[in-house]
């Protein structure tokens, strides 16, 4: 349990810049969810039973939630490894990377929680969401920060600049964006693409908070919470490993 000193660190670091890190966190996604749901929704009266604002919300609350996770594993992560050098500050203290890396993917997804149970309130303000079972969308958002932190920290210590995250952001993040029914319904492609879509994490995640948002239970579940989990588990390790073979070197 000593990553739990690492996320503490972080966590005392973004509450003196709490206002700023929300509001640059939630501005984005929000500006989306009110531009594109309100202007969209006039065209379209409903999609898959539900009006195109609670729709593309449930989308918003994944993707805001996959950004703000990957940001903060990628970008402020990196920070701190290459250009503050605080991961080798820490290693003075009586920790070894793997404590270092777990703290920052559950420090990420944490930060992603809140963007996510951000947007959900919205939501359920705006009366998009008023069934008891959008509390469980909850957990499934820091399960989806949980998978995206894990693979952006493999990123960062792969990465040797800042250029390195770009075609990750260009190449993956934002064609994921695009594919997981983010938009629109994802069984609206092409099935080749579809079959892309069904292997990314964000892709789950849509189809766990969606139906939670319509008042009801997902369908496949468990399937969609255990590949949520296999992102997690898989990026987790191979992080570790190549943040051994780094700061081994």
């Amino acid at each position: 349990m000593r990553w739990i000193a690492v996320w503490r660190r972080n966590f005392l670091v973004w509450r003196k810049l709490v206002v700023a890190s929300v509001l640059s966190n939630l501005a984005d996604p929000l500006i989306l969810l009110f531009g594109l749901g309100y202007g969209l929704g006039a065209l379209l009266p409903s999609v898959e039973g539900m009006s195109y604002m609670a729709f593309f919300a449930a989308g918003t609350l994944c993707s805001a939630t996959m950004f703000t996770a990957s940001f903060e594993s990628m970008f402020s992560g990196f920070s701190r490894m290459h250009g503050q050098k605080t991961w080798d500050a820490i290693l003075y203290a009586p920790l070894v990377i793997d404590d270092v890396v777990a703290g920052e993917v559950v420090w990420a997804a944490s930060k992603a929680w809140l963007s996510g149970s951000t947007i959900l309130a919205v939501a359920a303000v705006a009366g998009l969401a008023s069934s008891p079972l959008v509390l469980l969308a909850l957990p499934v958002a820091f399960l989806v920060g949980l998978a995206f932190a894990a693979v952006g920290l493999i990123m960062t210590v792969l990465a040797k600049n800042w250029d390195f995250f770009s075609f990750y952001m260009t190449l993956v993040m934002t064609p994921m964006t695009m594919i997981s029914g983010v938009f629109f319904p994802a069984d609206q492609l092409p099935r080749p693409i579809q079959i892309v879509a069904e292997v990314l994490p964000l892709y789950h995640g849509v189809e766990l908070v969606r139906p939670l948002m319509a008042g009801r239970l997902p369908d496949d579940a468990l399937l969609h919470v255990a590949v949520l989990l296999g992102y997690a588990a898989a990026g987790y390790a191979m992080a570790i490993t190549f943040a051994r073979r780094r700061f081994s070197a």
